[in-house]
């Protein structure tokens, strides 16, 4: 199964740190593979219109890690998110 891992692309270092309720719900799509008791991996699969990166999370029936790493290593073989770079400070830096 794959959804995302977050409602938006990742923000910038230091950019969330006067909304805390927004950092805590930019992490609230990764929750169910916990709480479901199955195994989850993220990975990078592009970039939004800011460069920052967008995460897919992939998740396999409990017990099933190996098939889980293996589509993830086919996923990042198969393309060259994983080697972006983005801006990293809120201020623009890199």
């Amino acid at each position: 199964m794959l959804g995302p891992i977050a409602p938006t692309v990742a923000f910038k270092l230091g950019e969330m740190m006067d909304d805390p309720l927004a950092m805590y719900l930019s992490d609230i799509y990764t929750i169910s593979a916990n709480l479901a008791g199955i195994p989850g991996i993220s990975v990078n699969c592009g970039t939004g219109a800011d460069g920052m990166p967008v995460g897919l999370q992939l998740m396999a029936k409990p017990f099933d890690e190996p098939t889980l790493l293996c589509v993830a290593r086919a996923f990042e073989a198969a393309t060259d998110h994983h080697a972006a770079r983005p801006p990293v400070a809120a201020t623009g830096g890199s």
